[in-house]
């Protein structure tokens, strides 16, 4: 099929997936991998698309080790579909990316989007397990395994995670997954100045049972997620004296799409001076816990450039999770090139050498 100009491939296996990107290279033709589009404001400017290469129609759960809780499912199932699939035996992806729902997990991969409960369980690459990819050259390319302690491959197999598929097509990963938590509650406070919220993030911080996410809002506002057994979570809430919140809260905390929307991670040790470096009248919400802010900017380039120099002189980075095109060329989506930038050519090199994979998006 054909838009504006774009051929649109949907294969249906992976194999016939490789067979079209090496068609498609051998032909010297742009592929841009597509996955939920959820993630397509991210990163910058494409330079050229000739090839829209869709992963949707690889959508099933190849392996599920309930009793060994390890999962194997092909790159185009969605999040919800594979969540729906692991509560039949009480177990769950403990992923939460904003701008849900509708992200594939070969998307969420490709992107590295994690959300609030990223303080408890980590990212996806903390449990991913095994990996398949569709590289250029038609092979497909398989790294770590079905077991958890597979660990073979394992450098090759974190290279594409959040590459956003420029060294090649994510389609299919195994995941190490989690019971379902016997006992859930959510609890929150609200403050007129979110000075005084940092009090309580702190208190929350200090209990001997931890949050599973831990997010402080610009309004003053304060969200925590408790997860574990029912006598220790009631005991812990009892203990903070917060009001008892819906945990349907968290998917709509986690629709989230901002249209101009930059991400800021820093140590958490600097998180609040980085936050209030962005003024007194910004609007974000941060996951305390881990040194992420998510900034729904209002301001322009200015306010983006200055504010991804406090995150930087800090340690941390800020990139545009999602922007206009005009913007994006401005400012660039990632900030100051990393010290390992000629390591990151080389690879785009060996495993992309016309570059044909999401070209001028990446870092490289």
């Amino acid at each position: 099929m054909v838009v504006n100009n774009i051929t649109v491939e949907k294969p249906r296996t992976a194999e016939e997936l490789a067979w079209v990107l090496h068609k498609a290279a051998e032909a010297n033709l742009a592929v841009a991998p597509v996955g939920g589009g959820r993630a397509d404001a991210m990163g910058d400017v494409l330079q050229r698309c000739d090839v829209e290469l869709h992963t949707t129609g690889l959508d099933r759960v190849i392996e599920h080790f309930a009793t060994d809780m390890v999962v194997t499912v092909e790159a185009g199932i969605t999040l919800e579909a594979l969540q729906e699939h692991l509560a039949k035996s009480r177990q769950f992806l403990p992923l939460d990316p904003f701008n849900s729902p509708g992200h594939t997990v070969g998307g969420l991969l490709a992107t590295g989007w994690t959300g609030p409960l990223r303080m408890r369980f980590g990212s996806a690459r903390d449990f991913l397990i095994g990996i398949r990819v569709a590289l250029p050259d038609g092979k497909l390319a398989s790294a770590g395994g079905r077991v958890v302690k597979n660990v073979s491959g394992y450098d090759l197999m974190k290279l594409h995670i959040g590459a956003l598929g420029s060294l090649g097509v994510i389609v299919a990963a195994s995941f190490k997954v989690f019971p379902t938590p016997l006992f859930d509650v959510t609890v929150g406070t609200d403050h007129s100045d979110v000075r005084e919220a940092w009090t309580d993030v702190d208190r929350a911080l200090a209990l001997p049972m931890l949050p599973a996410a831990l997010e402080v809002y610009s309004n003053g506002g304060v969200a925590a997620r408790f997860l574990g057994s029912r006598d220790a979570v009631r005991a812990t809430v009892e203990d903070l004296g917060w009001d008892a919140l819906p945990n349907e809260m968290w998917s709509q905390h986690a629709a989230r799409s901002p249209k101009l929307w930059a991400r800021i991670t820093v140590p958490r040790s600097a998180l609040r001076r980085t936050i209030e470096a962005l003024g007194p009248y910004a609007y974000w919400y941060a996951s305390a816990g881990v040194g992420v802010v998510n900034w729904e900017v209002e301001g322009g380039v200015a306010e983006i450039q200055s504010a991804r120099a406090a995150a930087e002189s800090a340690g941390g980075s800020l990139v545009l999770m999602a922007a206009p095109d005009d913007v994006k060329k401005k400012v660039g989506a990632w900030g100051t090139p990393p010290p390992t930038l000629d390591v990151m050519r080389r690879l785009k090199n060996a495993f992309d050498p016309n570059h044909v994979l999401n070209p001028g998006r990446f870092v490289v």
